[in-house]
């Protein structure tokens, strides 16, 4: 009979710090879901999400050295890593070529057969906790952090200065923070 090791959010810092690949397959069977849900949030095609996803996973074996306890936890550091991925998969020539190409869908329904599911927000626990912050900086927290947008765009969409919408998500992600200590 198999036992599955667990691992404090220490121990398995320290594993992984060590190169241990149990320690990282713990990781990927415990977070791949939730970072797999950022993904998909960013970039729906399904396909694209999950090559998305092991690049993410490979970008964090080989810069775990780097991770630093200090400055955040270890979910929101490989959170950034993935997130980022997507966006910058979306941004790239290549994907931008590619969509350039593809065919209008004249029914909605098709789209709703392939199983395309936006998960919603409180599909990963967090809808309560965006419900803590002012309203302008939950919607600034969701254009950012959900829909992918960087601050520049968040700002002319919103039509509010670059550094009112840096200082408004900074003032939520410390907001955030302290709820969940």
């Amino acid at each position: 009979m198999k036992t599955e090791t667990s691992y404090s959010e220490e121990e398995l810092v320290f594993s992984l710090k060590q190169n241990n690949e149990k320690a990282f397959s713990y990781l990927y069977d415990n977070y791949s879901g939730a970072l797999f849900g950022i993904i998909k949030n960013i970039v729906p095609d399904l396909e694209l999400s999950n090559d998305i996803l092991q690049e993410a996973f490979i970008n964090i074996w080989k810069n775990f050295k780097s991770y630093d306890p200090e400055k955040g936890r270890l979910f929101t550091w490989m959170l950034n890593i993935a997130r980022n991925a997507a966006i910058d998969k979306l941004r790239s020539k290549g994907y931008r070529e590619t969509k350039k190409n593809q065919p209008l869908i004249e029914d909605v329904n098709i789209s709703a057969d392939k199983g395309f599911v936006k998960p919603a927000l409180n599909d990963f626990g967090l809808k309560k906790l965006l419900n803590e912050l002012k309203e302008e900086q939950r919607t600034l927290v969701e254009l950012s952090f959900f829909q992918g947008y960087t601050h520049e765009e968040i700002s002319k969409i919103i039509g509010i200065p670059l550094g009112t919408v840096k200082t408004r998500i900074r003032a939520a992600l410390i907001k955030l923070r302290s709820i969940i200590k």
